[in-house]
């Protein structure tokens, strides 16, 4: 368990960091969201005992960072936006000096080794050096270093940075599985990414907490209209009085079609009304072909963009 409270830091007067208080359960994967300048990165920099607050405190489990950072710092293994690698080192070596700084006795150290190579697919690469790597592969490293000492929390900031589509897929589907067994605190700029893989979600705006919840949760609370795209072949005729009666609509919009005969709608309800089987019974009445009936859902973009755009 990590409770962050009441957490401030400032930079040269000014708040990166602005009084904000949260929990991660253990075996969690949080999704931790705002734009550059945030204050994520500076919380997890606190978080993991690589600087101090200006006020508030971080606890996990028992454990505060102010008087317990060793025992902290065992606990968690960090994965910072730039991978902390000595590219002149080829991958075992550096994994070896990984392990030993981590304090792994030297017994269990080539079993550490193994287990991380097997983990995160590096054994095609273990004995070249890490200049000479892919930024997939290097990536991939940086999470084996945040990894051996067999941590029980991952604070991973931007872990797939810069790899290509089949590069995130793979270290997205690594994150769930290491969710699995660990505390996971995730941040990311790609929010697919935190979609498919995140329990739960903090919002971080200009130092403040904005939002907090699962994917879910947070798509349903920013819904207004429902929203409904229709396409019907109906030939030429006005549609738009075929609806009157039916309960909770709002507005029709025509929109242009391509196709002669074939008319596109977007139909617009109160929050909370799915006009769906109305509609497709008006439909069948009219004799209508149903092309397509579409609901149109929030995205956690939209909340993201909405939560976090400049007044």
């Amino acid at each position: 368990m990590i409770r962050v409270k009441n957490l401030t830091k400032m930079y040269d007067g000014q708040k990166a960091v602005d009084d904000i208080s949260f929990e991660v359960k253990t075996g969690e994967i949080l999704g931790f969201l705002g734009p550059n300048g945030a204050g994520k990165t500076t919380t997890m920099k606190i978080i993991t005992c690589y600087m101090p607050p200006n006020s508030g405190t971080v606890e996990v489990d028992d454990y505060n960072i102010f008087e317990h950072s060793l025992q902290i710092r065992q606990k968690v293994g960090y994965f910072p936006e730039t991978a902390p690698l000595y590219h002149e080192m080829n991958v075992i070596d550096y994994l070896y000096f990984v392990a030993e700084l981590r304090g792994i006795p030297s017994p269990d150290r080539s079993k550490s080794i193994r287990q991380m190579v097997e983990v995160c697919g590096l054994s095609e690469i273990i004995n070249k050096d890490i200049a000479e790597l892919s930024k997939g592969f290097r990536q991939r490293v940086g999470l084996a270093q945040a990894m051996i000492h067999d941590p029980e929390i991952l604070i991973l900031d931007e872990p797939t940075i810069g790899l290509d589509p089949n590069q995130i897929v793979e270290i997205r589907n690594l994150i769930k599985e290491l969710g699995k067994e660990k505390t996971v605190i995730l941040s990311t700029h790609i929010l697919p990414e935190v979609q498919a893989t995140c329990d739960r979600v903090l919002i971080i705006h200009k130092g403040k907490l904005v939002a907090d919840g699962t994917p879910d949760e947070l798509q349903a609370s920013f819904k207004g209209r429902e929203r409904i795209y229709l396409e019907v072949k109906a030939g030429t005729q006005d549609l738009e009085g075929k609806f009157t009666g039916i309960g909770g609509l709002e507005e029709i919009t025509v929109l242009d079609s391509p196709i002669e005969g074939v008319q596109r709608l977007r139909i617009e309800s109160q929050r909370g009304v799915d006009l769906r089987e109305d509609l497709f019974k008006l439909v069948v009445k009219n004799k209508w072909t149903l092309l397509e009936m579409r609901r149109e859902q929030v995205s956690l973009e939209d909340v993201f963009r909405e939560l976090t755009r400049e007044e």
